[in-house]
């Protein structure tokens, strides 16, 4: 694959826009990402790249783009550390074996999975959660054993597809756990960190990862991820959840049209 000033001019700005959406609502970026991937370069009329590439490429990305988003939250007490640690060892675990394991998998399956979880988390998004962020901080409980085993599950399909999972968390931390939005958000990106460690190692003993289009990617996430976690302090928690739901609901509905199609 040749590599134009234009083709890493548009990866950039996919990379850019993508990690400040994704450090605002507290995702990895694979949701926004993915699709953005797969479908703008073509329509600049460059050239296309496969499900694989992709879902390396955002394995990669997103292991950078958490490091700044969960850097923007390392302060405030929204970082749950015992929840960070049961999901976290659970989702590394799950994410190693979906990464080394989608090697294995057609194109249309590795859009399968994704479809599969955006839509689960698209549906999850529209949950009523009433008096989430009237709890204190501090007095947060949550059940340990099942955050672990979902957070496993999620690995796996998040793995396949390149992502870290974030975008199912969120839900999963926000309707099942109970944990209020912003703890949810800061959290999870500690939690997508660990998880994206898990889906690279998979990704590249695969072979799967294209270098330059992930370098790319990679400094564009590291800039805007940050920008957009601050500018996520700053805005309503109701319009956070809103943006991701709507993201998520888009981008499901894009994936099937194409899988159907």
């Amino acid at each position: 694959m040749e590599y134009s000033i234009l083709f890493i001019i548009v990866l950039f700005l996919i990379g850019f826009i993508g990690s400040f959406i994704s450090g605002m609502v507290g995702i990895g970026g694979s949701i926004v990402k993915y699709p953005m991937l797969l479908y703008i370069p073509p329509m600049f009329g460059l050239s296309a790249f496969t499900a694989h590439e992709v879902s390396g490429i955002s394995a990669v990305q997103v292991l950078f783009a958490t490091v700044g988003g969960v850097w923007a939250y390392r302060k405030g007490g929204y970082l749950n550390k015992t929840l960070i640690a049961y999901m976290g060892t659970a989702i590394l675990l799950g994410s190693f074996i979906g990464g080394y394991g989608s090697e294995l998998m057609t194109e249309s399956a590795i859009n399968v999975v994704y479809g599969v979880l955006a839509t689960i988390a698209a549906v999850m998004m529209f949950v009523p959660k009433k008096g989430l962020d009237d709890v204190s901080l501090h007095q947060v409980t949550f059940n340990k054993w099942l955050a672990a085993l979902l957070a496993f599950i999620v690995g796996i399909g998040a793995g396949v597809v390149g992502a870290a999972g974030a975008f199912i968390l969120v839900p999963i931390m926000l309707v099942v756990l109970k944990i209020p939005t912003r703890m949810t958000i800061a959290s999870s990106l500690a939690v997508t960190f660990i998880s994206s460690i898990g889906a690279t190692t998979g990704k590249l003993l695969t072979g799967q990862v294209l270098f330059i289009p992930a370098i790319v990617m990679i400094v564009a996430s590291i800039i805007a991820s940050s920008l957009g976690a601050k500018a996520g302090q700053k805005v309503n928690t109701k319009l956070l959840q809103a943006i991701l739901a709507v993201l998520i609901l888009g981008t499901a509905i894009n994936i099937w049209m194409d899988v159907l199609g």
